[in-house]
């Protein structure tokens, strides 16, 4: 709708071209601050700031405001039209304006009628500088007549039919809200079948005898004046086919034909919209409403299609059943066909509604308030869209701009104004109407012209603080007409700002996109225009930025355990930070397990609830900072709950559960329990288990079992307590399913058989009665089986049986139902006896002095009379060839597993007589010896000597005393004795060597030199070869002579000042070698090593003046000259060649079943002293003393 006063086009005779670049050439308009010192001061044409809405229904019963505020400097006047005519409220007593308003209010409650004032109202409000209209306000009075009186006849219909009950409602103001009700004010239950339509009519796709009743009622609501109009009850009786047809067949003569058709189904028919097609038109930004409903039986089920695309996503909906579908906030390009197809089983029907999409007037660019300077330029425009295209036209103080004051500043052009070279008297309110027949727009936009100095309108000396690093905005909010320019200084006698440091905005704030610390100080705003000048100080400072230095992490705790979070920060001095935690962006919960320390939040007892994200801020006046972390509160799942049993079958049940809750760590797996009520009550046994993704599985039965199961979830953590049990199942008997396990047949006496079994537990037995058929019969000699039946035990002796004879023998449950699969058969034996005969042809292979094979037949099997476990050597030792004398006899077994025929004989004394017998064993025990068996072993090497003592030491000589070896493992042919000095600096002398008789027990050593230290190396010998040596080291006294003169020297005064000269300076040469060393020097490993050097160690080479290899051999041997190894007094063992896959088992080796050896079998030998540098005559003792000195 447009308002009354309509403007006439005006033609424009400038050129599209000239206009844009008028245009282009143009001044942007004053922006007025929002300071309301400067708004009170400044002169403002009317603005209306609120209005009734266009189309205004009032309530008839209570008065009638009609609203109009509007502002402007000076305060606006107002006035009204009414109709098109001006409004003298003054002549009219019920009509009154509100103080300082434009508001009229219209006294309906003191006698006046509400539609005495239906009209359309317009309201002005003006100053002197223009006027601003509102909208047409159309005034209606709602209205809620009654229903018209009708005679309602009663609705009879067959059971099956379609029914549309009509509501046709009073014609209100605005329409009544329709709902159908019965006389106890219930709401009529509708569905598919039975449906109200958009028009308020009631549908029935097809009547059932539950819809017969005399009080459907039609209701209208009236929302305006709060009252609900009530139509009279129509009254429905539905009819079945059988009383229909006994009902006509009384009331017909024998000579009438009728039959009433039975209910027959039928395909859909469109009640509601009829016919093929439709059309409905609808305004942009509605709702769409397109309703199909339809009769049938079955009732069809109604869907929509649009007919070449789809229908508009998030916002479609369907309502009534999918009857209607709604789509909200439509545009033009919801415009289409939509088709809705009614189908049931017998077939279907369908409409197409040809929708269109109209507009009213909708705003592109509403123009704008203009606040101009004198001389300056500026543009209104007005741009509006619509279906059809609205028309523009423009207004200026409420009159059409066609017949308005002249202004030579104004040019029109369509939708747009423009304003060139304003002067104070160009201020005026201009009015843009866009209009079509679907309704119209109208808006107010004034351009005030104003001449005004320079203001800055930011307090003077303001103080802005700022964080380092970050933007500093310095505000100089100004006012001024023309438009002052604004200049910026720092400091007092600063020079303009200019520089890509600093951005100028249009609002006269300078902003420093990176604010320093040097950027502190005072800053100087300049407003000037051709008015004024005027300028404001404003200081600035910059603070260090507050960081978080120590943020808190992600944690991940246990339940009941106990946590903390750190939160250290770093601040500017002159800030006070506070620090505050919060829990899910929330506080803290008022817990005393939470402690908040200076730097850091701990949680005591952690329970579930902590779980969550806990931030850290910190605050101060300038920033503020955060960091946040995790807290993840873990613990063992609690337990599943809701167990169900299904499908329960006599060998299986489904078992499903809910998971309860996983605490955070997901569950890994389930595991299944059950417990057999019926033969071990209270225990339950593991059943299976499955993924922590699936709830349900299905179980496997064994018959006669009374089930409970239970469910345990499990996650990293650990397990949850278990679940409730489940219900009880008792699955039925049945054969059993499995026999006994692990049947065997052994013999405990040579003339039974005993058989074993392990018996079926409880739930294995399928059903009561459990027992056990035994059956058997001897391998190969029998045809029939001999069986017993015995009662639930795991033993049965077969007795009278031949010695050690196979039988086959089976075992087979039964119960009182029947019996288990035929069981498999299994070999046994009766009863072992002692074996019968020896093992023959021994004979005995002597390997070494330590070592010996034997070899034997085998007996004949059937003279084992048993399980052949294998042989048994025996042997022991009669006497030492050397000694002649006999000992207690100790006698050695070795055990050869398996049908072995030789063995090796490992750990004999050399030089000795052995005797052996060999004894085949089997399950019983052993058979009868062979004949003993004599053989020797060789001579060895000899242990060495039993000790070796050296006593009366002299000035050159020393006695040896020697006992034999403990072991002479063969005849002894001498002894060897090697002997060197060892000198004060440990130096080794020459080695010396003496064989003696073996029949001599001590030696006296001369022509020693006197305060000397001797090592001594000395070992037995036979004719194999040396045997292992002893050492012993002593020392010749010294001469009484050369002792007095050492004394009378040691308590002069000259020599103890020489031997301190020697200490001081052993003690300087120390301590350089020991500064030398730290700092990186290197030295040759120490020369002289403990006394007791090895002499094997290789002297030095002459021809290279290198060292020889370091030998980390035993010190049992004679020292070298030079050597440098200490004596530890080892025996190095060398590995034997001897095979190790024939030794039996026995006190010295351990052995495999097949009778190999496991271990190592070694002998020890000492190597020889080396002799170097020494030439090829023996020298004498006195001789070798002489060369050492």
């Amino acid at each position: 709708m447009q308002p009354k006063i309509m403007m006439k086009k005006k033609s424009i005779s400038a050129s599209k071209a000239s206009l844009v670049l008028f245009l282009c050439q143009m001044i942007s308009a004053l922006d007025v601050p929002l300071d309301s010192k400067l708004l009170e001061e400044l002169s403002q044409p009317p603005t209306i700031t609120q209005q009734s809405p266009k189309d205004y229904i009032v309530d008839p019963r209570e008065n009638i405001v009609i609203q109009c505020e509007a502002k402007g400097k000076p305060p606006p006047s107002f006035s009204w039209t009414r109709n098109g005519t001006h409004f003298d409220i003054d002549k009219d007593t019920q009509v009154t304006m509100k103080p300082n308003s434009g508001t009229l209010v219209i006294n309906i409650m003191n006698g006046g009628k509400a539609e005495a004032y239906e009209g359309v109202y317009q309201c002005t409000a003006r100053n002197e500088r223009g006027a601003a209209i509102s909208n047409n306000i159309v005034i209606r009075p709602s209205r809620s007549p009654l229903w018209t009186k009708e005679k309602l006849e009663p609705n009879q219909v067959r059971e099956g039919d379609s029914l549309v009950l009509h509501c046709r409602p009073p014609v209100g103001l605005p329409p009544p809200i329709i709902f159908w009700m019965d006389n106890a004010f219930q709401r009529l239950p509708q569905s598919e079948r039975v449906s109200q339509g958009l028009n308020g009519d009631l549908y029935f796709s097809n009547v059932q005898p539950e819809d017969t009743r005399e009080d459907y009622i039609c209701y209208a609501r009236f929302n305006h004046t709060q009252t609900i109009q009530q139509k009279q009850p129509i009254s429905v009786k539905v009819f079945s086919m059988d009383s229909l047809n006994d009902t006509i067949a009384a009331n017909l003569s024998e000579t009438d034909i009728y039959g009433a058709k039975p209910v027959m189904e039928r395909q859909p028919v469109l009640l509601t919209p009829t016919g093929s097609t439709s059309t409905k038109v609808e305004l942009r930004g509605n709702v769409l409403l397109l309703e199909c409903i339809a009769a049938g039986l079955p009732t069809p089920v109604i869907r929509w299609i649009k007919e070449g695309g789809e229908l508009p996503a998030n916002r479609t909906f369907f309502e009534n059943f999918k009857k209607t579908l709604k789509i909200i906030d439509v545009s033009e390009a919801d415009s289409g066909n939509y088709k809705c197809i009614a189908r049931n089983i017998l077939g279907s029907a369908h409409h197409v509604i040809s929708v269109t999409v109209k507009a009213a007037p909708y705003w592109i660019t509403a123009p704008r308030n203009l606040v101009l300077s004198p001389g300056e330029d500026g543009t209104l425009i007005c741009r509006a869209n619509g279906n059809p295209k609205p028309n523009i036209s423009w207004l200026a103080n409420g009159v059409p701009i066609a017949i308005a004051p002249e202004d030579p500043s104004r040019k029109v052009d369509g939708d747009t104004i423009i304003f060139s070279h304003v002067q104070e008297r160009s201020s005026a309110v201009y009015q843009c109407n866009a209009s079509n027949e679907y309704g119209y727009l109208l808006a107010n936009a004034f351009v005030n012209v104003l001449a005004e100095p320079p203001r800055i309108l930011t307090p003077p000396n303001k103080l802005y603080q700022v964080i380092a690093d970050s933007p500093a905005l310095l505000d100089c909010a100004y006012f001024g007409s023309p438009k002052p320019e604004i200049e910026w200084f720092k400091g007092v006698k600063g020079s303009i700002l200019r520089g890509n440091e600093y951005i100028f905005h249009d609002n006269g704030t300078l902003e420093i996109p990176v604010a320093q610390k040097d950027s502190t100080g005072t800053y100087t705003c300049v407003a000037r225009n051709e008015l004024g000048k005027i300028q404001n100080e404003v200081q600035l400072e910059v603070k260090d930025p507050t960081m978080i230095i120590k943020q808190p992490e992600y944690k991940v705790i246990q339940r009941y355990g106990q946590v903390s979070f750190e939160c250290i920060i770093k601040h500017d001095s002159t800030l006070l930070p506070t620090v505050i935690w919060l829990k899910d962006n929330d506080e803290l919960p008022d817990d005393e397990r939470f402690l908040v320390g200076k730097d850091n939040l701990t949680i005591m007892n952690v329970t579930d609830k902590d779980d969550g994200t806990y931030t850290c801020i910190v605050n101060t006046t300038l920033d503020s900072v955060s960091a946040s972390a995790v807290l993840t509160v873990v613990a063992r799942p609690n337990p599943p709950f809701d167990l169900e049993l299904t499908g329960q079958l006599e060998r299986s049940v489904e078992l499903s559960w809910i998971p309860g809750d996983e605490n955070n760590s997901p569950i890994t797996n389930f595991v299944i329990e059950y417990e057999d009520g019926l033969h071990e009550p209270g225990v339950w046994h593991y059943q299976t288990e499955v993924p922590g993704t699936q709830t349900t599985v299905q179980l496997k039965l064994s018959p006669y079992v009374s089930y409970s199961f239970r469910v345990i979830a499990v996650n990293e953590i650990g397990r949850s307590q278990p679940s409730e049990p489940s219900e009880q199942y008792l699955t039925k008997s049945a054969n059993p399913d499995e026999n006994p396990s692990n049947v065997q047949g052994i013999g405990s006496e040579p003339d039974n058989l005993v058989i074993t079994w392990e018996s079926l537990k409880g739930f294995q037995s399928n059903g009561p009665g459990l027992q056990y058929k035994v059956s058997w019969r001897q391998k190969d000699v029998d045809d029939e089986w001999t069986s017993v039946i015995v009662a639930n035990v795991s033993k049965y002796i077969v007795s009278g049986t031949p010695t050690f004879v196979p039988y086959e023998i089976k075992v087979q449950a039964l119960n009182d139902l029947g019996y288990a699969p035929e069981p498999s058969e299994v070999i046994g034996h009766s009863g072992e006896d002692l074996p019968m005969v020896a093992p023959g042809n021994v004979q005995v292979h002597v390997i070494n002095s330590t070592l010996a094979k034997v070899h034997w037949d085998p007996v004949p099997l059937k003279t084992v009379r048993g399980h052949l476990q294998g042989y048994k050597v025996y042997y022991w030792k009669v006497q030492s060839l050397s000694r002649r004398s006999r000992r207690h006899v100790e006698k050695k077994i070795l055990t050869f597993r398996g049908n072995k025929t030789f063995g090796m004989l490992p750990g004999l004394e050399p030089y000795s007589s052995y005797k052996l017998n060999v004894r085949v064993v089997n399950g019983k025990g052993e058979g009868p010896a062979s004949p003993d068996k004599v053989f020797k072993t060789p001579e060895g090497v000899p242990s060495s000597p039993s000790f070796l003592k050296i006593t009366n030491p002299t000035l050159d000589s020393l006695t040896l005393e020697w006992g034999s070896p403990t072991r002479p493992n063969g005849v002894l042919t001498s002894y060897i004795l090697k002997f060197q000095p060892i000198n004060n600096t440990h130096e080794l002398g020459p080695l010396v060597e003496i064989r003696i008789p073996a029949n001599e027990s001590s030696l006296i050593l001369k022509n020693l030199n006197y305060s000397t230290r001797y090592k001594f190396y000395f070992n037995a010998q036979t004719s194999v070869g040396s045997g292992s040596q002893i050492t012993e080291e002593a020392v010749t006294v010294m001469d009484e002579a050369m002792a007095s003169r050492q004394v009378d020297i040691a308590t002069q005064g000259w020599f103890i000042g020489l031997m301190c000269a020697v200490a001081l300076l052993i003690l300087i040469l120390l301590i350089v070698c020991f500064i030398r060393r730290n700092k990186g020097g290197k030295y040759p490993v120490k020369e002289k090593e403990d006394a007791h050097a090895d002499p094997e160690i290789q002297p030095m080479k002459e021809d290279d003046g290198t060292f020889g290899e370091y030998s980390d051999a035993e010190d049992h041997k004679p020292l070298k000259k030079g050597s440098r190894t200490p004596s530890d007094r080892t025996v190095k063992k060398e590995d034997s060649d001897d095979s190790l896959v024939d030794y039996g088992e026995g006190v010295n080796g351990q052995f495999n079943e097949d009778g190999s050896f496991i271990g190592q079998y070694s002998g020890k030998k000492e190597k020889e002293p080396a002799e170097g540098n020494e030439s090829s005559e023996a020298p004498s003792p006195v001789n070798a003393m002489n060369s050492f000195v």
